[in-house]
């Protein structure tokens, strides 16, 4: 799969909830970076290993729906691609609205991602999610992305 592609399979994978296929998708020594992580929040996985431990239990937080707006931009270096989109669904403890917009810069190689960072707003999902506490109680430090 060129970038593209592997980006369209891999926002199916999130709406299947197949979360040990979407870590399947990086490579044995890829990483995962959050540079908007809060304090306390992982900054960076190094590993399919170490991602799919991070997203194991992503369904049972988050459930997202559907992707509501979706832009993959190719950038002048044939294997990185920027992904704008937008996740929609339920937070699973409350049941409120989930609702977040995502930019990643994504690195793939052989059909494989071998970096992705996700700049995501950390207020934004505390606010989804009911709180700061609740956020990072939800995804720090744990099996969670």
């Amino acid at each position: 799969m060129n970038p593209r592609e592997l980006v369209e399979h891999a926002l199916k994978l999130l709406i299947a909830k197949d979360m040990s296929a979407f870590a399947g998708l990086w490579a044995k020594t890829g990483v995962l970076e959050f540079p908007f992580a809060p304090p306390g929040y992982p900054q960076r996985l190094e590993g399919r290993a170490a991602v799919q431990e991070y997203l194991r239990g992503y369904p049972e937080i988050v459930d997202v729906r559907e992707i509501t707006e979706q832009a993959v931009h190719q950038s002048v270096d044939p294997e990185v691609v920027i992904v704008e989109f937008e996740a929609a669904g339920v937070v699973v403890a409350t049941g409120a609205p989930y609702r977040l917009r995502y930019i990643a810069v994504i690195t793939a190689r052989d059909g494989e991602i071998q970096h992705y960072r996700d700049y995501w707003s950390p207020l934004a999902v505390a606010e989804a999610m009911g709180g700061v506490d609740e956020l990072m109680a939800g995804f720090a430090g744990g099996p969670r992305g």
